[in-house]
């Protein structure tokens, strides 16, 4: 038993089902929790104001929560990630800490700090314990029959339901107040010493009871029927827990409880919902297993390296404005603008828009996504964005190009979604007029960028090669 611990906060940003938390508190007497500010990590990968905002008001909850339990929140300010171990072996030998922990992160550079800092500590003799708390079934244990790491999505979610089990365990309780310390928490800065801040806070609201009511309404609500609904923007019918996936505020394994709680009779292990989450878990256990990844590196070079991308930065800004001409892309990307949000099916059509018919490197939109995106998250962004450009693990088929006037008319069949967020569209007739390349043109809307067909042709002439 240590005499004084310290939990390093990170994407993590929850009481409940904690496991570096629950440690620390059972390891010592006291706790600690701390977070260092990285802005110059955090503009290097692109990290977006909206999700840096969410990010801050959670931790400002989550420290409330904290001092409820007498463990104060120390705020330290590296600057960078390179600077991490430092910070925290001086804070450890300033209050005498003796243990250290952390949940794991899985891209390239948060693991090589990770290892800087157990190095470091560890050489302070300061004892240090690392959790998957942000995976259900840890990188490496889900591996083919030859014992490698699965690159096709299909068989691992087989392998990964099979190994469930024996990672199967309730989910922690938030742990229970500790005694009182003298130690003062520090004050947080509004803006984290990044930039400017800002959210839809009407739309994602932080805090433990926002967030679990969140995601309880959408298992008593929408769940049933995700699989029927959830490719149609226009209607509520997905989850909207990703911003809290994506900074901690939520686990995965909450998720599972809730779902498996709420089943009924249903087997909730083939919920489509559930595909969700072991989709999440599929893109870390990747950037464990290759790290190449997490330097932009394609899953397929052999493919990447056959294609032409083109430098058209007049089309790349239509696209990045919503400005293209192609009303299910142009509403999408509006979306994303106004709430730094966009709906999954849309992710996908706006990716195969840019990379398949304006032909543009899928490493520009993945950074726009990234720095746009309240739920930008690296592992699944990455993996999303190299499975549309077919350069990824279990990658759409190279003559996959989303027609986006079909889409359209597939999945908003009104024209609703188009209407809300192209307000021009809507003196356009309801229905399959809405989605037609340049529609609303006459009335403010801009021509297309491209012709569909003519683009198509030529991007599977370049991928034939």
């Amino acid at each position: 038993m240590s005499e004084l611990s310290l939990v390093w906060l990170r994407n993590d940003l929850r009481l409940t089902d904690n496991p570096a938390l629950a440690w620390a508190c059972n390891q010592a007497d006291k706790t600690l929790a701390v977070v260092t500010l990285t802005p110059q990590s955090w503009e290097a990968h692109g990290e977006s104001a909206a999700r840096m905002g969410l990010w801050r008001d959670q931790l400002a909850s989550v420290a409330k929560e904290l001092a409820a339990l007498n463990i104060p929140l120390k705020v330290l300010s590296p600057g960078s990630f390179e600077g991490c171990a430092t910070a925290l072996a001086g804070l450890a030998k300033e209050l005498g800490a003796d243990a250290l922990a952390f949940n794991y992160e899985y891209p390239l550079n948060e693991r090589n700090r990770d290892q800087a800092v157990c190095e470091q500590l560890e050489a302070d003799g300061v004892s240090v314990r690392g959790f998957h708390g942000e995976l259900i079934i840890p990188p490496g244990q889900v591996l083919t029959g030859q014992g490698g790491p699965f690159k096709v999505y299909t068989p691992f979610s087989r392998a990964w339901r099979r190994r469930l089990a024996d990672f199967d365990r309730p989910v922690l309780q938030a742990p229970s107040a500790q005694k009182p310390t003298a130690i003062a928490s520090d004050p947080l800065p509004d803006d984290l010493d990044y930039k400017p801040l800002s959210y839809r806070n009407d739309l994602w609201p932080a805090g433990e009871t926002a967030v679990s009511e969140r995601l309880n309404r959408f298992i008593d609500e929408r769940e049933p029927d995700y699989a029927e609904k959830r490719d149609f923007p226009a209607l509520q019918a997905t989850s909207s827990l990703s911003p809290y996936l994506t900074i901690g505020a939520l686990s995965p394994r909450q998720c599972m409880a809730a779902l498996r709680a709420a089943a009924g009779a249903r087997d909730w292990l083939e919920s489509s919902w559930l595909n969700e989450i072991i989709w999440r878990e599929f893109y870390r256990h990747l950037l464990v297993a290759f790290p190449e990844l997490s330097r932009l590196e394609p899953f397929r070079p052999d493919v990447e390296q056959k294609i032409s991308w083109l430098q058209n930065d007049q089309a790349f800004d239509a696209w990045c404005r919503g400005e293209t001409g192609f009303p299910i892309v142009d509403a999408a990307m509006k979306q994303l603008l106004e709430t730094g949000w966009m709906h999954n099916r849309l992710r996908m059509v706006v990716a195969s828009f840019l990379t398949k018919l304006l032909r543009v490197d899928w490493r520009l939109g993945a950074d726009f996504f990234m720095r746009h995106l309240i739920d930008a998250d690296f592992a699944s962004n990455l993996g999303g964005w190299q499975w549309s450009s077919s350069v990824g693990a279990d990658a759409a088929p190279y003559f996959r190009i989303f027609n986006p006037r079909a889409q359209g008319e597939k999945f908003d069949q009104d024209g609703e979604f188009v209407a809300h967020w192209l307000p021009e569209l809507r003196a356009v007739k309801a229905g399959k007029a809405r989605q037609q390349p340049g529609a609303g043109a006459s009335i403010g809307r801009p021509e297309p960028v491209i012709d569909y067909k003519k683009a198509r042709a030529a991007s599977l002439d370049d991928y034939q090669s």
